[in-house]
């Protein structure tokens, strides 16, 4: 197979955003500049990007500014989404998708990346444990070797490494300034 033929078949999300000074409907056009804005914006609203587009002063003839200077992280990476949506190619691959992410963005970006996802081969990199956890397959990687492969349901059971960094994580999300969020609520109660 050649190159130009595979790479028609690949979408692409990374972590550093591409994003070039133009209108955000060119951005998400970009590769397919011919595309109409209607399937633009089909594409922004799977990629729960449209409400905040639509909010902007120009909405989708709005000019990013170079690599999208003028966007949040979560933004740009929705508009990329859009972009990885419109192309509609067979295999997705996410790298990092999710590593720039704000924090009242990241809902929308985890949602907007289930709906890339479906019906596609996704091979995705990700340091946040909480977007692999409905993979088919987990392939962990340390120090540049593949120490263990399963689902993560398989992973937990065999007790190794991803149990104890799924713990690690799990222990992460319930810490609070102070102590845990139970011993938060306890202090408030007395």
């Amino acid at each position: 197979m050649r190159i130009e033929t595979l790479m028609k078949q690949i979408s692409f999300v990374f972590q550093d955003n591409f994003l070039f000074a133009d209108t955000i409907a060119n951005n998400i056009r970009l590769g397919a500049p011919d595309t109409p804005l209607e399937s633009v914006i089909a594409a922004a609203r799977v990629a729960q990007a449209h409400e905040f587009i639509s909010a902007l002063s120009e909405g989708y003839s709005t000019r990013v500014g170079e690599r999208g200077v003028f966007l949040s992280g979560g933004q740009r990476q929705r508009i990329t989404i859009a972009r990885a949506l419109l192309q509609d190619r067979p295999i997705l691959v996410l790298d990092e998708a999710t590593a720039f992410a704000d924090p009242e963005g990241e809902a929308a970006l985890i949602k907007a990346l289930a709906a890339a996802m479906r019906g596609r081969t996704v091979i995705m990199v990700a340091h946040r444990l909480s977007m692999v956890t409905q993979a088919d397959v987990i392939l962990l990687f340390s120090d540049g070797q593949l120490r263990e492969s399963g689902s993560h349901g398989q992973l937990l059971a065999q007790g190794g490494l991803y149990q104890r960094l799924w713990q690690r994580y799990q222990q992460a999300q319930q810490w609070a300034p102070g102590g845990t969020q139970e011993e938060a609520v306890q202090n408030e109660r007395h």
